[in-house]
């Protein structure tokens, strides 16, 4: 087996990734702008704060209840790389609808800006959902079979790395900066596309199902009755609906309860996918190479006992002074910074320990021209788990709970992702 890193040299790998990182760069570039605009800019209510985040989430993946399942059969039945062509053509138009409610937020028209906003989060939904299967489906026609694992993790450290950047820039910049950047970058992005080499279906012809309802009742039904991969897409699966609930509660909770910036609030995102894309690179050494759930279920174990202990730093937070918010030298000075900023790290390096292996495990349990499909009946379920869990955020809160206390719900479903990764460790390794 090459270096992992050594990868990044090969011309059947390296396009991947670029466009890859681009895409997930430009994602959350637009997504945290808006999101910190809303939050800071917009609303005043931290219930409407957290509704608004849990709307843009449900949004967000949506597209992948809906369309996964044709995502999945036409990466198996056409050329990866012509699909992964036209998605980057697509995301040029789709940005350009984002980009113009970032301006027409700062011109005032805030209604029209928000409507466009929101959209575009569903068409950059559709967006993922046809590239998803594909980046790791890909994987197993383009490298070794020893690869696999090191492709995955670096796709996926890619991926948390591009979100750090895209996460930090929009807490720094403009709205008619971001605007500008998502434009260029989706660009360059359509150039990188180009460049992957061609990938052609391995199977026989398939007949395309397109009704999404059917076509997804069918894919899901298809996959999940095989226990293996049923345990592994319900870990998979709750691991995202975590990350859906603390995604969504981070900005009112750093905004609210920590009364920090949104300075700050984009370093609390960023030092998730700092953490992830860690995670990620730990487990592949760990594990060298091998496709195991060995590490899985102590990892999302210790990711609930620091969710646990962030909640409870949460609480003996010192607030600003009334009206006023902690910019970034403030936070840092503040005597519980260097710990709250230190646990959240942890949360999200045993997190990419967690779910980097799982994924591996999805692309290579099953023959080649079906890995789109097993991806993207993942993708439907992952979808569901979460769209149940930004509803649930929205139900909980209107109830009257709080943010740190719902760390503690969060907390419960690491026990239960580490539940499902036991059962699938001791069935399989």
């Amino acid at each position: 087996m090459i270096n992992a890193l050594g990868l990044l040299k090969r011309r059947r790998f390296l396009p991947l990734f670029t466009t890859q990182f681009l895409g997930a760069f430009n994602d959350n570039l637009f997504k945290q702008a808006m999101v910190l605009f809303a939050t800071y800019s917009i609303f005043s209510d931290p219930e409407v704060e957290q509704g608004f985040n849990a709307v843009a989430t449900g949004l967000s993946t949506l597209p992948f209840l809906l369309f996964s399942a044709l995502a999945g059969q036409l990466a198996d039945t056409h050329d990866k790389a012509r699909i992964i062509r036209l998605v980057k053509s697509a995301e040029i138009a789709i940005m350009a609808v984002g980009a113009s409610g970032l301006v027409l937020a700062q011109l005032g028209y805030t209604n029209l800006s928000i409507g466009l906003m929101l959209g575009a989060v569903f068409l950059l939904g559709v967006h993922s959902t046809f590239f998803g299967p594909i980046k790791y489906a890909i994987l197993p026609q383009h490298l070794e079979p020893d690869d696999v694992l090191g492709g995955t993790g670096l796709v996926e450290a890619g991926t948390y790395l591009a979100i750090l950047l895209g996460t930090i820039i929009a807490g720094y910049i403009s709205s008619n900066a971001a605007a500008a950047g998502v434009m260029l970058v989706a660009l360059v992005g359509w150039w990188s596309g180009r460049r992957v080499p061609p990938a052609p279906p391995q199977g026989g012809r398939l007949a395309i199902n397109y009704n999404p309802f059917t076509a997804s009742w069918r894919l899901v039904s298809g996959t999940m009755h095989i226990p293996r991969l049923f345990l592994a897409i319900c870990s998979i699966s709750f691991f995202w609906t975590i990350g859906a609930v603390l995604i969504i509660i981070f900005p009112p909770l750093v905004k609210n309860l920590l009364t920090a910036t949104q300075n700050v609030a984009s370093l609390f995102t960023a030092t998730l996918s700092i953490g992830i894309a860690i995670g990620s690179v730990v487990i592949n050494t760990l594990l060298k190479g091998k496709i195991s759930a060995r590490y899985s279920p102590v990892s999302v174990v210790a990711m609930g006992v620091f969710v646990v202990l962030f909640s409870l730093i949460v609480r003996a937070w010192t607030p600003a002074a009334e009206g006023e918010f902690y910019g970034w030298t403030e936070f840092i000075a503040q005597p519980l910074a260097a710990p709250l900023l230190l646990v959240l790290l942890a949360i999200a390096v045993t997190g990419g320990m967690f779910v980097v292996p799982l994924y591996a495990f999805l692309t290579t349990t099953v023959e080649k021209d079906q890995t789109a499909r097993t991806v993207a009946a993942n993708n439907v379920v992952n979808a569901l788990a979460m769209t149940v869990g930004a509803a649930a955020v929205i139900g909980i809160s209107s109830a009257g709970v709080t943010p740190e206390d719902m760390l503690f719900l969060v907390a419960g479903m690491c026990l239960v992702s580490a539940w499902l990764a036991q059962k699938l460790h001791r069935a399989c390794d």
